[in-house]
């Protein structure tokens, strides 16, 4: 049994981990402000011995420092995040004290406490170069920083592989691709697929970002949370592969068009969608290279596009 802080643990990605880690047999200490994860995402551990819920804000570090003294973890899981690029653009002090001040919180009070083990979750499409050809971005490519965000979470890889070295504990750093599944809120690029989803079921359209020479927008990376739960996983068990970042996506690109005509077919509705020219901070075509993460653990995706759609349907608000 491990003993796990988990911060964003009542969030869509989050609170999936938190259900697999404690069916595990894991002791997982939940920290969340609920500034959008909902206590409705824990209805399935809430009640188990092994689940511990601590509303606290990361960028509060006495309150944080409560939570260390009181649990003793071993493991820090890291996905309390601001995680849209466009309110990045438009908040970067904001965006810098949650995603920046937040990791050197709980990065120091980590080393104070010694824990073993900080699995940081970054970001695959922000993170990503420029894509030229049939390239796909890995981990070792210079990432084309187009927003404070994107520059955060860089930060964040680079101050766990500062501290890690100068204090001893091991990290591993998770480069997700596009998220989509159960419980997923409709907040920014991030939720396109819920944004979408809302939309067609209030009978609303939709808007399409593009350029010129992209009019079926910008391309993605998408994976279904259950890909991205056993990773994590993975990460979790892991005494090979450390100290090193991995892209967690399906390797498959994606324009959002074309997301959206594939929820229309899977979930059988029919609603125009609006053209709109391109956002601030966006990356133009975004898709990951998994060789690694593959090779160093096995793991590959076992949900394509369609699978992960049908499988978001049977569980849609779950």
């Amino acid at each position: 049994m491990k003993k796990i802080l988990f911060t964003g643990g009542a969030g869509f990605i989050g609170s999936h981990i938190v259900e697999k880690y404690i069916e595990l047999n894991h002791e997982v200490i939940i920290v969340d402000n609920f500034s959008s994860g909902k206590m409705s995402n824990l209805n399935n551990v809430v009640n188990s011995p092994l689940c511990h819920i601590e509303n606290c804000d990361i960028t509060n570090v006495e309150e944080l420092e409560k939570v260390f003294i009181k649990y003793q973890p071993t493991v820090i899981n890291h996905h309390a995040a601001q995680k849209s690029v466009s309110y990045s653009v438009e908040n970067p002090i904001y965006n810098a004290m949650i995603n920046e001040i937040g990791l050197l919180n709980l990065i120091t009070l980590g080393v104070k406490y010694k824990i073993d083990k900080f699995i940081y979750v970054s970001s695959g499409g922000a993170l990503s170069k420029e894509i030229l050809n049939d390239e796909k971005s890995c981990e070792n490519d210079i990432p084309q920083l187009k927003s404070p965000y994107a520059i955060t979470k860089y930060c964040g890889e680079h101050y766990l592989r500062n501290y890690s070295e100068l204090y001893g504990f091991s990290w591993i750093g998770l480069r997700y691709a596009n998220a989509y599944g159960p419980r997923q809120i409709a907040d920014g690029e991030c939720g396109v697929i819920p944004i979408f989803l809302n939309n067609l079921f209030a009978q609303k359209e939709s808007i399409l970002f593009t350029y010129e020479d992209m009019p079926r927008g910008c391309t993605r990376d998408y994976i279904y949370i259950n890909d991205i739960v056993d990773f994590n996983v993975l990460a979790l068990n892991t005494d090979k592969g450390l100290n090193d970042v991995y892209n967690i996506g399906s390797g498959i690109e994606l324009p959002i068009l074309d997301i959206y005509d594939e929820l229309i077919k899977v979930f059988e509705t029919n609603i125009p969608i609006r053209i709109a020219g391109p956002r601030l901070g966006d990356i133009k075509r975004s898709v990951l290279d998994t060789a690694k993460a593959q090779r160093i653990f096995g793991w590959k995706p076992t949900f394509t596009l369609s699978t992960g759609l049908n499988d978001l349907k049977k569980n849609y608000n779950k």
